[in-house]
């Protein structure tokens, strides 16, 4: 079974959290719902329905929940084609595939939005697959995103390592039963990362991959 890397995008990969938590706010402005900054930031990660249930509560008009996707997808909209990419990002994908990693993206976006994304991460040369949200019933936490991923990479849990940049992401790494590495760079704190399951916290990809030696990477490398 091949050795699979196991990537979240947005946070993870390419700069964007704070991007969809003003879009998110306004979004929500624009409904009349008064939403702060901070709560829509932890929620980042979720799927939509998700993270308007997370943040609005199952009591909420269900009827607006569409209206506020739409909102949120077209102010959104209007940053894909200047995404930035994190630091070290490409580098590291393409490091991880010289060493025999498969790349596959686990990620809760889909459509416009996951090309504009594989724009900004510019790698599509070593990504083998990606799992995104139009594959999966259930997003993170749930295991399914990455569950998905791993078929795509045709690797077994033990195999495998996801990277991340939250809590959603430590937690749906968990529950499939894979190794979870954790990034700062999506404004989350150590301490919630780790007490999610991360087994490393890194502050972005360039720090990861100058660790790479010492990393999970390298001691899953050492025992083939």
């Amino acid at each position: 079974m091949a050795r699979a890397a196991l990537f979240d995008v947005d946070g993870t990969l390419v700069d964007t959290n704070h991007l969809h938590v003003v879009t998110w706010w306004e979004a929500f402005r624009q409904a009349g719902h008064d939403v702060s900054t901070h709560d829509i930031h932890r929620a980042i990660g979720l799927g939509s329905d998700d993270l308007i249930e997370h943040l609005l509560g199952a009591e909420r008009d269900h009827d607006q929940d569409a209206t506020l996707s739409a909102a949120h997808t077209a102010l959104y909209g209007t940053y894909f084609e200047r995404l930035p990419s994190l630091d070290g990002a490409r580098r590291l994908l393409r490091e991880l595939s010289g060493r025999g990693w498969r790349i596959v993206l686990a990620t809760s976006a889909g459509g416009p939005e996951l090309k504009a994304l594989r724009r900004a991460i510019d790698a599509d040369d070593v990504i083998a697959g990606v799992a995104s949200a139009d594959d999966v019933s259930d997003g993170k936490p749930a295991p399914d995103p990455v569950q998905r991923a791993l078929e795509l990479a045709e690797s077994e849990p033990s195999d495998a390592v996801f990277v991340g940049d939250t809590v959603w992401d430590m937690k749906a790494a968990g529950a499939a039963g894979v190794r979870a590495v954790a990034l700062l760079a999506g404004g989350i704190a150590r301490a919630d990362l780790e007490e999610a399951g991360a087994s490393a916290v890194y502050e972005d990809p360039a720090e990861l991959l100058s660790h790479l030696d010492t990393s999970i990477f390298a001691q899953m490398e050492r025992k083939d």
